[in-house]
């Protein structure tokens, strides 16, 4: 039997290590969240970010409902064969956008709806209306041009982009959409998306048409 005198005494483990990497995953956590807290979630790239990651490292495929709702409103507006020029489909930091053209589908100076775009917006609301889509909010925006309006019924272009998007989302109501999902914003001329007028002041016609428009903002809750 050997003498325990001499032995070597075993080092005892110590799992002071543990510590350690608790503190660096702590300040992770710490710093993602903050990161986080000082940006804006970009909904459209975060689900396409999320698909790929589950494709690619997970192997699986996962729901992109925004992806899936942009196909499918693509797909009935090439059914109503809209010219681009016309009607539009995109994306902003919060979901898709939708564009139509003032001039082709409202009287000037009016906010009653011409006929073309009544099957647009029943085909819309059928899709919108779908189960998986029920968690997105619409908000219509009315927008002009920087032309003064001055009328009896729209003394400015606020009552005038008001109205618009009123009666889009009046549309969509009649059409079934649950009116908690939806709101209307008249913008006026606030919100051009080119320049109205040259470095001179004059008036540009074909500009000015491109910011007379109604945009309807489709994003997740």
């Amino acid at each position: 039997m050997a003498d325990k005198r001499f032995e070597v005494p075993k080092k005892e483990e110590t799992e002071d290590w543990l510590m350690s990497y608790a503190d660096m995953i702590t300040l992770l956590l710490s710093f993602f969240a903050l990161l986080i807290s000082m940006s804006h979630i970009d909904p459209v790239k975060f689900e396409k970010v999320q698909g790929g990651m589950a494709r690619d490292i997970g192997k699986h495929q996962t729901a992109q409902p925004l992806q899936e709702l942009k196909t499918e409103v693509g797909q009935v507006l090439r059914g109503l064969k809209l010219d681009d020029d016309k009607v539009s489909l995109g994306s902003d930091e919060r979901g898709l956008v939708l564009e139509f053209d003032a001039g082709t589908f409202f009287e000037p100076a009016s906010a009653k709806l011409k006929d073309e775009l009544l099957p647009a917006l029943a085909k819309l609301s059928e899709t919108l209306n779908s189960p998986r889509y029920s968690a997105f909010q619409i908000e219509v925006q009315g927008h002009t041009d920087d032309t003064p309006v001055n009328t009896p019924a729209f003394p400015s272009n606020w009552e005038l982009s008001s109205a618009r998007a009123t009666v889009v989302v009046r549309t969509f109501i009649q059409n079934g959409i649950d009116p908690t999902r939806l709101a209307a914003a008249g913008l006026a001329d606030t919100r051009p998306k080119v320049s109205n007028r040259d470095v001179n002041g004059k008036a540009l016609p074909i500009n000015q048409a491109i910011n007379r428009r109604v945009s309807v903002h489709i994003f997740p809750r």
